[in-house]
């Protein structure tokens, strides 16, 4: 193996593939900052331009992409409460307050050297055991599938605190807009009232650009108004500090355990593990308390569970032919373009070009991390900015962003409509990020879940017999009853300890 993997490094380290490598992390990492488009998108636009190079080039391009937006999403969530791509919604709950603290530096720091770290030990892992883990995913059959996204569900109980009634409330919103568009089965039009540009559904950044951007322009435009917008807060501290890293270290090792685990699934996605992850570590804090009010470590979990998801999905692509997302979809087009075939006899067949990939993959690591931070100096500056000149610009980025995805007038309307709802929530103390879940998850849901009645030909049976399946639901379970049942505890403690004193 290390003679393939010193073979591999021979070929990713020769000049046109090192150039190419970096070209790619340089574009990934701007369409991860610019809201709408996304790494599925980018690849599936760049796909002519590959198909002129060799297999070795044209899949190191598409990784470096890959990897790329995956670093760059965190930067708007971080500084504008934006997030890049959907697995960067989790990085908005504390990684904006704690620019709002001055802090934006440390938490952009921290977003790159987790990732940098979640990255390659997704990669080490890959090259260790990718094959024989790839196994594991082919026991997750539709029923697996639901349940895992009901237990994904179940972590609004993390994100809501005290407010998990409500949090429940807006789950089911998200996953009735979910259901927008064609049915999956009878082919029948559902909630379009007759519009076809409501046929393919209701896109996750129509509405994350309206409950999250838009949402935080007309909060800040009423403080403005109101005289009571705090003044501008300078990120004079633009670099981590040692106390920070060792502080964060353990909360990107379990982030980067759970986010390869939750990542090598078949159509799990890294959205799914940053929610998994971040909920497991703040149940797992002595202080949960701090998560969501500028916590280090509610940057550094979620942003190495998405890299190290990233990583991971590769496994099933490569060993065993099944993508693990959008982006490894678009990949694997490529690849069978290419005449080349993933699947078990990969590293007999094409040995070469997997193991280039492998080494191109740490390459590109460390590129990432030369390139990104450098403009951690330049990012931070930018809540340096007066809100009336930066939301204005938000403003432009958000519609830009919407209108790129279909060019249809119908998106920037649910757009603006969600930015209403999301300053009504924000107002009024409902959560965001439930409705957001229910959103990303909804489809694929319903998708596992009538899968799997059509497998029992209707019977529910199915994901009780399943053992998998079933530890998922009694996971999901005991995540959302646990919560408020260790709340009572702790206050009946708190009542009974004068009395025995």
């Amino acid at each position: 193996m290390l003679d393939h993997l010193l073979n591999g490094f021979a070929t990713a380290l020769q000049p046109m593939n090192l150039a190419i490598a970096f070209l790619g992390s340089i574009i990934g990492t701007v369409i991860g900052v610019l809201p709408g488009l996304g790494p599925t998108a980018t690849i599936a636009m760049l796909l002519p331009l590959v198909f002129t190079m060799s297999p070795v080039a044209a899949m190191i391009m598409l990784t470096s992409i890959y990897y790329g937006a995956m670093y760059g999403g965190s930067t708007t969530s971080i500084l504008v409460n934006i997030p890049g791509e959907s697995a960067s919604v989790i990085t908005t709950i504390d990684g904006h307050k704690m620019a709002k603290q001055g802090r934006a530096g440390a938490a952009l720091a921290i977003a790159a050297i987790g990732s940098f770290i979640a990255g390659t030990l997704a990669v080490m892992v890959l090259t260790i055991v990718g094959k024989p883990v790839a196994g594991l995913s082919l026991k997750f059959g539709p029923a697996e599938f639901f349940s895992l996204m009901l237990f994904g569900l179940a972590t609004v109980a993390s994100l809501a605190g005290r407010k998990i009634s409500k949090a429940l409330v807006t789950t089911v919103v998200g996953l009735m807009i979910a259901t927008v568009g064609i049915d999956l089965v009878s082919g029948a039009p559902r909630f379009t009232f007759g519009n076809p540009f409501l046929s393919d559904g209701i896109d996750f950044i129509v509405v994350a650009m309206g409950v999250f951007a838009l949402a935080e322009v007309v909060t800040t435009a009423r403080e403005i108004w109101a005289g009571t917008q705090p003044g501008v807060v300078k990120a004079d501290k633009v670099w981590l500090s040692w106390k920070d890293f060792t502080y964060s270290l353990p909360a990107i090792l379990r982030g980067s355990f759970f986010g390869f685990l939750v990542g090598m699934l078949p159509g799990a996605g890294a959205t799914l593990s940053t929610f998994i992850a971040y909920n497991v570590e703040k149940r797992l804090a002595k202080h949960p308390e701090r998560y969501g009010t500028g916590d280090i470590r509610g940057v550094a979990n979620p942003e190495s569970a998405n890299n190290a998801a990233s990583g991971a999905s590769l496994i099933p692509l490569l060993s065993l032919g099944i993508p693990g997302g959008g982006a490894t979809a678009v990949m694997l087009g490529a690849l069978m373009m290419l005449d080349i075939t993933p699947g078990p006899l990969m590293f007999e067949k094409h040995g070469a070009l997997l193991w280039a990939l492998i080494a191109s993959m740490y390459v590109g690591n460390a590129i990432l991390v030369v390139l990104n931070w450098p403009l951690v100096n330049v990012f931070a500056r930018i809540m340096a900015v007066p809100a009336r000149f930066l939301m204005p610009i938000v403003l432009v980025i958000c519609t830009v962003g919407v209108w790129s995805i279909s060019q249809s007038s119908v998106d920037l309307v649910c757009t603006a409509f969600a930015g209403l709802v999301g300053y009504y929530m924000r107002r009024h103390g409902w959560p965001v990020e439930p409705l957001v879940l229910g959103l990303i998850l909804g489809g694929r849901m319903e998708s596992s879940y009538r899968q799997a009645l059509i497998i029992s030909k209707g019977s529910h049976g199915i994901f009780l017999e399943k053992p998998i399946s079933l530890a998922l639901l009694l996971a999901a379970v005991a995540f959302l009853v646990a919560p408020p049942i260790l709340a009572r505890l702790r206050r009946t403690r708190v009542v009974a300890a004068p009395v025995h004193a």
